[in-house]
């Protein structure tokens, strides 16, 4: 007899509907699945049929066929274990007087030999799209994930064992409905910028990657600050939207870390050891799954001791720095995550760190620097739009008081900022200044008298690419934006300049 049921497949953190079709006949007893299934979904077999038997039903010898449809499309994930599950059910028909509500119902859901039902990841992507498609009959989960699937506002059932789902499959029983997770509890504070004392410069410069959501790099000496400057960062930044929310959480999701199946609302942080991967960095595997760049989606990526990484994973920035997304292609597919992140990264000015230093002498000579700062290649700081010098704190100002402004009247500047950066799009999108297109520069970022000027001289002094000019008129705007100025001023783009010391002082060291 055959038997049909629904699920969901996951590419990426898109979900899309896969048609579970059971078929057993009379023949030698054995078990297949086609419909192109990775390795987890094959193994199901064994998974399945302890879970039917210690579940108290009996399943005749025959010859069993499983397809996943559509067939063109590679399957993978645990989640099509409770839907197979059941189909055999229905094929072989133990279950009788199957509810005609329940013919059109989706299944998710990994079984446990014992026949619990046991949590998947990526419930609230597929749930999602689902819903995005128009859907609205019954959705069937893992009660480990009910307050997930409550996210999605589908009215999804809650299920623990295989015999409250078939029990619910044939009209003898009842499933709860997944009901929120209690509200979050507070994060742990990044700490607040007033705890930096000095380096106003490195202030200044991290208030206006906030305001515009640009990449930014701190070069200095150990004991500057650049990493309690970096984990400060996320206290200046403004809150994420419900849309940003929703995003960051689905990646979460993805990737099973999605903390007590709650909505995140915190912009996220993510500081990777330099030894990390190029995989795990970008995103990648037989079958691809999000890498740290797409963890800090809508957050910071920090990167800290910035040329100890690999060079293949710093040149793999590029992709994500210039078009905020990364493609992973495989020869049977190709998936894409969102990346839209700020990055902060931090790097010593030399091999032993005191190049430059007031009272400590440099140990390098002229190639070694040259060799540590050429880790760090061209096109991947032309990806950045500033460039900050930190110098040596002073004993007078480690023993002093704070008396910085403290990050809460720092991100009122910067939401006001990025109000006008709103109103200037005029579509309600938080579209920072960072991500502003060729077109929308010409448009809002004109340059006023004399700037053309100071541009030329500045792009034959330094170098500069045709992509720093675009990040310099992108940070000229963002520091109009942060002065209340309706337009670009001198001033802003001379402040603008400053942050791209790093495209001549990589060729002179």
């Amino acid at each position: 007899m055959l038997a049909k049921l629904n699920s969901l497949g996951l590419k990426g953190i898109e979900g899309y509907a896969v048609g579970v079709e059971v078929d057993i006949a009379p023949g030698l007893p054995s078990y297949s699945v086609v419909g192109l299934p990775d390795a987890a979904v094959k193994e199901s077999k064994d998974r399945v049929v302890a879970a039917i038997r210690n579940s108290g039903f009996e399943l005749p010898s025959r010859r069993v066929t499983v397809n996943l449809a559509p067939a063109e499309i590679r399957k993978a994930g645990t989640h099509f274990d409770l839907p197979i599950a059941l189909g055999m059910l229905l094929a072989a028909e133990t279950l009788d007087g199957r509810d005609a509500g329940a013919a059109g119902a989706v299944f998710l859901g990994e079984l446990a030999l014992d026949g619990a039902i046991k949590p998947v990841v990526g419930v609230l992507p597929m749930l999602l799209s689902l819903k995005a498609s128009g859907y609205s009959g019954p959705v069937v989960v893992p009660a480990s994930n009910a307050a997930e699937a409550a996210l999605a506002g589908l009215g999804a059932l809650a299920a623990s064992t295989l015999s409250e789902a078939a029990a619910w499959l044939a009209g003898k029983g009842s499933l709860p409905a997944c009901a929120p997770g209690a509200a979050p509890e507070g994060t742990p504070s990044p700490g607040d910028m007033a705890e930096v004392k000095s380096q106003a410069f490195a202030k200044r410069a991290l208030e206006i990657a906030a305001a515009g959501f640009h990449n930014i790099i701190m070069v200095g000496p150990p004991g500057s600050g650049k990493s309690m400057l970096a984990k400060r960062f996320s206290s200046i930044l403004p809150p994420l939207t419900e849309e940003q929310s929703l995003e960051t959480t689905k990646i979460y999701s993805v990737c099973g870390l999605l903390s007590r199946a709650r909505l995140i609302t915190e912009r996220p942080f993510r500081e990777p050891h330099h030894s990390i991967s190029d995989a795990a960095l970008i995103g990648g595997g037989s079958s691809p799954k999000p890498g740290e760049v797409s963890l800090a989606h809508n957050g910071v990526l920090f990167l800290d001791e910035f040329p100890e990484f690999s060079r293949a994973s710093i040149e793999s920035l590029r992709e994500p720095l210039e078009s905020r997304r990364v493609t992973v292609s495989r020869v049977r597919d190709t998936v894409s995550f969102p990346a839209r992140f700020a990055l902060v990264a931090a790097m010593n000015p030399c091999p032993c760190g005191y190049l430059g230093h007031a009272s400590r002498q440099c140990s390098c000579n002229p190639l070694q620097v040259q060799k540590y700062r050429a880790r760090v290649s061209g096109p991947v700081l032309d990806r950045i739009d500033l460039h900050v010098q930190l110098s040596a704190l002073k004993y007078a100002d480690w023993s002093a008081l704070p008396s910085g402004e403290t990050s809460a009247s720092v991100r009122e500047r910067v939401i006001e900022a990025g109000r006008r950066q709103r109103a200037r799009f005029n579509d309600g999108r938080a579209v920072p200044n960072a991500l502003m297109n060729v077109r929308q520069i010409r448009e809002h970022c004109r340059l006023p008298s004399g700037a053309s000027e100071l541009l030329e001289k500045a792009m034959d002094r330094m170098g500069f690419s045709a992509r720093s000019l675009d990040k310099i008129m992108r940070v000229a705007r963002t520091i109009a934006d942060l002065a209340g100025a309706g337009d670009i001023g001198r001033e802003h783009v001379m402040e603008a300049v400053q942050y791209r010391s790093l495209d001549r002082a990589v060729e002179t060291v």
